[in-house]
């Protein structure tokens, strides 16, 4: 009988490494955990958690031996942190091997918005270059001001991009941060009023959800693009939604949206609206050093070792 319990939906590189290295239990979602037997729920120490659904309270009172919640991802706000804390639960999550990936896909988004990279493809490729003549002009990106909301790991390495495309970089932060002469803002809605672009690079979870409020997109103007790779919570999406449409906001370059991946429709009908389906960590590299990360932190609590990446 297994001491670890795997949940969620694993590529099969990694349901071949967690099978060979810790011969788990597996669940499709939280939900399936009543369905294993009292002696099987009994046995797990770890569970290895990827996803989105709730793990919480309840889940956790299900496995009463439960030492370890493992997540994959650096963004955790799916595990009640605190639930797991009051039951001496640890968590862990995967940060710092993710950084690059999402800091490129922020930058490629924005990027691909000002340049029309979508529609202009698309003009190529429907014969319309060849009917029609050149593509209509885009909008220069570099040497804008950008505005890094959440200067943690990934929102450095964004501003480190940003500073490359000879952008002025403005940020917010819970405090002033030690930085090349970067511009630091106290309040959300100053430093979207100071900038053209506007990243969010916050941590999900209750404390930031409709951060980007509708008073922010105001300040950001209809010239102004936001840039989301964070969680979709963190946006007030249905203001984000009628600025685009009426024209108050220029636009909105997206990895993450509320109830993925069944967003809001009405972001299909946008044409000041770049899509992408969350994966701003979706390369094979990273996410093969996503799920080591979660194996080791996993052997460590097992062996009674220091975990890698606690969060808790």
């Amino acid at each position: 009988m297994s001491d670890v319990l795997v949940i969620g939906n694993y590529a099969q590189n990694d349901v071949d490494a967690l099978n060979s290295t810790f011969n788990p239990s597996w669940c499709a979602t939280p939900a399936d955990i009543a369905s294993l037997d009292d002696a099987a729920r009994a046995a797990i120490k770890v569970v290895g958690f990827k996803g989105h659904l709730p793990f919480g309270a309840a889940e956790m009172d299900q496995l009463p031996n439960l030492e370890l919640v493992a997540n994959f991802g650096v963004g955790y706000d799916a595990i009640d942190t605190a639930a797991a804390s009051a039951r001496g639960i640890k968590v862990t999550n995967t940060p710092d091997v993710l950084n690059d990936d999402v800091a490129d896909l922020a930058v490629l988004l924005l990027l691909a918005h000002g340049r029309k990279f979508e529609q202009a493809s698309q003009w190529a490729r429907d014969g319309s270059w060849a009917t029609k003549g050149e593509y209509p002009l885009a909008r220069k990106i570099s040497g804008g001001k950008v505005g890094i909301l959440g200067l943690g790991r990934i929102g450095r390495e964004i501003a480190n991009r940003m500073a490359a495309f000879k952008m002025e970089v403005h940020y917010f932060a819970r405090s002033e941060k030690e930085t090349p002469n970067w511009t630091y803002h106290s309040d959300p809605v100053a430093l979207a009023a100071a900038v053209d672009y506007l990243v969010v690079a916050l941590v999900g979870g209750k404390e930031t959800e409709g951060f980007v409020s509708k008073e922010v997109l105001e300040a950001l103007g209809p010239r102004g693009i936001i840039v989301n790779i964070s969680r979709g919570t963190t946006i007030d999406e249905e203001a984000m939604i009628q600025a685009l449409t009426d024209g108050s906001l220029g636009g909105a370059a997206l990895d993450v949206f509320l109830n993925e991946p069944k967003i809001d429709e009405r972001f299909y009908k946008l044409d000041n609206v770049t899509i992408q389906p969350h994966q701003g960590s979706g390369t094979v590299e990273t996410r093969a050093d996503m799920g080591q990360l979660q194996r080791n932190n996993i052997s460590a609590q097992l062996a009674g070792k220091p975990l890698l990446t606690a969060v808790n």
